[in-house]
């Protein structure tokens, strides 16, 4: 196991270029599954998931050829089983982006309960309801969802939660329907760009899918999919960790591939706090010239700022003299990362979905460890503006959505390293992290 060594106080400076998406290549994959012929992705991030991804479908008898530039050739005309094991599935959520594909190609699919980031409750009960009206016979079965049909037809489908949209159940939904008998409307679709990049996908390969970034999707079903040529979009998330990081350590970026029209929030809210950005032919300037303001931070559904970018923001915050909030009406269970970031000197106060972040004191360097993916992004951002080192543990999860972070930091002038952890992480200890009562105050 490895974790990271980080010198703070320096800050970041240099052109920086991020991966494809996570969250749309791992659903763009899992729809190869009902594609004919061979698909050729391009822009195929280097990372855990996308490995646990291949090898997932590999397991169901697809031929996956991946390339050092960043391209991945899937066929899965030879992929001869319905059947998603527990040991693949556990390691990540998004490998329930599989059951509908399955659904669709093979009639049936038995597909274990997902696994990922312990970010708090994530049900799949909104993926079930879709495919059913679909016209899915589903079951919990002794940890795997059970699913059978003989034809799947169009359908009027709500997907809306108590959270908003459900991304992932509409990926499985679209792929399903791409291939239903007649008509179905998704209402409550998600937006998100990563969800637009499968549809995208889709239709390349002859799909026909109509509303792509709005809460209604229309599907007309088609009799097969042919391969095609696709292109992953650029991650917005890590775009959006790297500007977070320069703003906290009151640098200055550029992101050339970025793509400003997927990060309005994050940017809206980063202008506010009197960070400086220009987005240009050349890519996104991120940089500090003055001294930052305090913000209040709501992580909401597309297009608002997003969850996974809750704990960065948080990190960043921790360094902006006064008093800021951030909360997160997606998970509203997604803090773990405040309890590490109290080890480094953070003044933290939690109300149920709402964390009250007292800044301006900075940041020692800690030993502390990481509890979830974008946890790990926030713990390196305050390591980086904190003073002495500080070392992040159990940086697994980082390895699952950030591909070489470190080269990358290195080369904007951080002192980043990756080394051995030989110690005993289960030694180490985060502070009590209080929660209080909710205020009766509303903040919005």
């Amino acid at each position: 196991m490895d974790m990271l060594t980080i010198q703070g106080g320096t800050p970041l400076r240099g052109t920086v270029r991020v991966e494809g998406a996570k969250n749309a290549a791992l659903p763009i994959m899992a729809a190869c599954l009902v594609v004919r012929g061979q698909v050729q992705l391009a822009q195929v991030p280097d990372l855990v998931d996308v490995a646990t991804m291949t090898q997932l479908l590999q397991s169901l008898g697809c031929v996956i050829n991946r390339t050092k530039t960043q391209t991945a050739t899937i066929d899965a005309d030879s992929a001869n089983r319905s059947f998603a094991d527990y040991e693949l599935v556990r390691r990540m959520r998004a490998s329930i982006c599989v059951l509908g594909p399955l659904l669709a190609r093979f009639g049936k699919a038995q597909v274990s309960l997902p696994g990922g980031c312990n970010i708090g409750h994530r049900p799949i009960d909104l993926h079930l309801k879709g495919l059913a009206a679909l016209g899915a016979d589903l079951r919990i079965e002794n940890g795997y969802v059970v699913a059978t049909a003989t034809r799947l037809r169009g359908a009027d489908v709500e997907l809306g939660g108590p959270s908003g949209s459900t991304v992932t159940g509409t990926c499985n939904v679209m792929v399903a329907a791409a291939l239903a008998k007649g008509r179905t409307t998704i209402r409550s679709a998600a937006c998100e760009p990563e969800v637009v990049d499968l549809g995208n996908f889709l239709n390349a390969a002859g799909a026909q899918i109509s509303g792509l970034g709005t809460s209604v999707v229309e599907i007309s079903g088609v009799e097969s999919l042919q391969g095609v040529t696709h292109t992953i979009l650029p991650d917005r998330i890590e775009a959006a960790t790297f500007a977070i990081a320069a703003a906290a350590t009151r640098g200055n970026i550029l992101i050339p591939n970025a793509r400003t029209e997927d990060l309005t929030s994050v940017i809206d809210a980063l202008r506010v706090m009197g960070v400086r950005i220009v987005s240009s032919s050349a890519g996104l300037e991120v940089s500090c010239h003055s001294e930052l303001q305090p913000v209040d931070i709501v992580a909401m559904p597309y297009p608002g700022i997003p969850t996974d970018t809750q704990a960065q923001f948080m990190a960043c915050l921790c360094t902006v003299q006064g008093v800021s909030k951030v909360r997160d009406a997606v998970f509203p269970d997604r803090f773990m990362h405040a309890a590490e970031l109290l080890r480094m000197g953070a003044n933290l106060q939690r109300h149920g979905d709402l964390t009250v972040v007292h800044g301006g004191q900075r940041l020692t360097g800690a030993s502390v460890m990481a509890s979830d993916l974008r946890a790990s992004a926030a713990l390196v951002i305050a390591g980086l503006a904190a003073t002495d080192q500080t070392t992040v543990r159990r940086i697994y999860h980082l390895d699952r959505g950030y591909a070489r972070l470190e080269e990358k930091l290195t080369a904007l002038g951080a002192p980043v390293s990756r080394v051995p952890d030989s110690s005993n992480t289960a030694d180490v200890q985060p502070p009590h992290f209080k929660l209080q009562k909710r205020s009766e105050r509303t903040i919005l």
